[in-house]
């Protein structure tokens, strides 16, 4: 099923590889042509004194001819292998990428980053190693063989005869070595992305592993994966290394076979010297192709065994599409409301039931509650990261599966514990949601978030180059430059979610300022444990078990005794 998915790939370059087949029959017609040649002169030569020079030499010019030829058709037929090979690897990434940008966030959140790297990296360049060996060597090899076969015929049938006979030998050998192959490299393959995955996920989490003292841990965990990669990759190499072997054995015994055969017909005159030569010529440029062959087909199995993975990612079911007429949410009124919601990551383990929310244009939300009870959950379904199971969530009025996925993230701005920077300058990922801002706008906003003052101090400032994960800014820097990406864009509706866990308290209080300027007029939802920070909500959402069990205001809530009071009090004790 793998082949023929890559042969639709391969097909939209049809002339390309029309192309490398035509050359391909020229380099084998002319190879296969100077063995002629050669024997002909070799006939040329009855004998002391008997030699024809003059023929000898329009010969050997015929050869320089036909070998300047094949040289030259051998260079533009590789040139096109590797424009086919390469242009293909490109398209299977492109979709693989594209594939990525629309899964929805259960494949991400259920499978390693690591192994799907592994995928996209080094199993596509797997796919491109085998590509290039079956264009390069495989359509040669299947001309040869016929094209010898077929001059072989028209030379001497009884010797050609022999040549066929002992032939499928070794074709039973690299099909039965194949067919073991293709399941080993399979495991290969799986084993190596596991790998992977671990490498990435220790080196991501370094100071994590190393502040735990987990080294040893880690190593003993990668030990037995790069155990198990070791097994399987000896097993895969032992049979695909018997092939060679094998098929050579059967290469000699066709060999042998031509040469004595041939000997006896010769010494009979039923054949010439030359001929023979040439015949013997032949088998070996007959049974040449068995042995590329024979790796081509292990190479290929490797090959194919990645590509089924690759393929597994490109079919991974998408998110569910946006409609046709799909409403574009231009300047959100910000009335939210979630109705009759529920909503499960797993099936057998309900998470959200029933949910039931109104918000206002404008109200500030604030959602506590322990660990575990859904409050970032709900923030998932809002964005719509996450579809709901039952029921509805609607903004101002209409339903968010009827709006486009970007508009109706487009008009929240949001903050999350968990910073993310691109590599890039300073101003590159302030702008990121508005890259027509001005200079004066991005630096109000830097100073509304409080973040203008240590940029000052980095090496050129806003044109600072930092890495991925920030480079060398602190945790609290980094959320600061999240909060004024947010604040420069100003959307109708904020998510807050543990916007300032990672700030100190002297800098979180000027925050929460600017924060409260910020979310004039703005419906935001604000995910906090440090229940301080959310006195001012207009509303609490109290949640537990994936149900809002208290709703109010701070001093109602207190007033209520209730769990939200428990929480208040546990944090705030003595």
């Amino acid at each position: 099923m793998s082949g023929r998915k890559i042969l639709r790939y391969i097909h939209r370059y049809r002339f390309m590889v029309a192309l490398s087949l035509l050359l391909a029959v020229v380099v084998v017609v002319l190879t296969l042509y100077v063995p002629i040649l050669t024997g002909d002169a070799v006939d040329l030569l009855l004998g002391q004194g008997l030699v024809d020079m003059p023929a000898i030499f329009s010969i050997m010019t015929k050869i320089g001819i036909a070998v300047l030829i094949t040289a030259v058709s051998q260079w533009i037929m590789n040139t096109c292998n590797n424009y086919i090979t390469y242009h293909v690897i490109w398209d299977i990434r492109e979709d693989a990428f594209q594939k990525l940008e629309i899964l929805p966030l259960q494949y991400h959140d259920t499978h390693a980053y690591g192994e799907v790297v592994s995928r996209v990296i080094a199993d596509v360049d797997t796919v491109a190693d085998g590509l290039l060996m079956g264009f390069t060597q495989l359509f040669t090899g299947v001309l040869t063989i016929f094209g010898t076969l077929l001059f072989m015929l028209m030379t001497n049938i009884p010797i050609t005869l022999v040549v066929v006979c002992i032939t499928p030998v070794s074709i039973l050998v690299a099909r039965f070595i194949a067919t073991k192959t293709y399941t080993m490299f399979r495991s290969q393959s799986e084993i190596r992305g596991e790998q992977t995955a671990l490498i990435e996920e220790m080196v991501g989490n370094l100071k994590i592993v190393k502040t735990f003292s987990k080294e040893a841990d880690v190593k003993e965990q990668f030990a037995e994966i790069n155990g198990r990669l070791q097994k399987s990759s000896l097993r895969a190499i032992f049979f695909s290394s018997i092939t060679n072997p094998a098929t050579r054995f059967v290469n000699s015994l066709v060999y042998a076979g031509v040469g004595v055969f041939g000997a006896f017909i010769a010494l009979r005159g039923g054949i010439s010297v030359g001929r023979l030569s040439c015949f013997l010529s032949y088998a070996n440029q007959y049974t040449k192709p068995f042995n590329e062959i024979s790796g081509v087909i292990t190479e290929l199995q490797n090959a194919i065994a990645c590509a089924a993975r690759i393929f597994e990612l490109i079919e991974e079911e998408p998110q569910v599409p946006e409609a046709e007429d799909a409403k574009v949410l231009e300047a959100a009124r910000g009335e939210v409301t979630l109705k009759d919601v529920q909503f499960q990551y797993v099936p057998e383990k309900p998470l959200i039931r029933d949910l039931n929310l109104q918000v206002k244009p404008g109200q500030r939300v604030a959602i506590v509650g322990p660990t575990g009870c859904g409050k970032t959950t709900v923030i998932n379904l809002l964005m719509r990261f996450y579809d709901v199971k039952e029921g509805a969530i609607r903004v101002d009025g209409t339903d968010i599966r009827d709006y486009t996925r970007g508009s109706l993230r487009t008009s929240y701005g949001m903050v999350l514990q968990e910073t993310w920077l691109r590599a890039g300058t300073i101003r590159d990922n302030l702008c990121m949601g508005r890259p027509d801002a001005t200079e004066e706008e991005i630096i109000q906003a830097a100073k509304a978030a409080h973040a203008h003052s240590f940029i000052k101090r980095l090496p050129k400032g806003y044109d600072t180059v930092i890495t991925e994960d920030g480079g060398s800014l602190s945790q609290g820097q980094k959320q600061l430059l999240c909060i004024a990406r947010v604040m420069l864009c100003l959307p109708p509706m904020l998510i807050l979610d543990e916007a300032t866990s990672s700030i100190d308290t002297r800098t979180e209080l000027k925050i929460q300022n600017a924060f409260a300027k910020m979310m004039q007029g703005r419906t935001s939802f604000i995910v906090a444990h440090r229940l301080s920070t959310i006195k001012e909500a207009d509303v609490i959402l109290v949640m537990r078990d994936g149900n809002i069990i208290e709703q109010g205001n701070h001093e109602t809530l207190l007033s209520q005794n209730g769990f939200y009071a428990e929480l208040y009090n546990s944090q705030f004790a003595g």
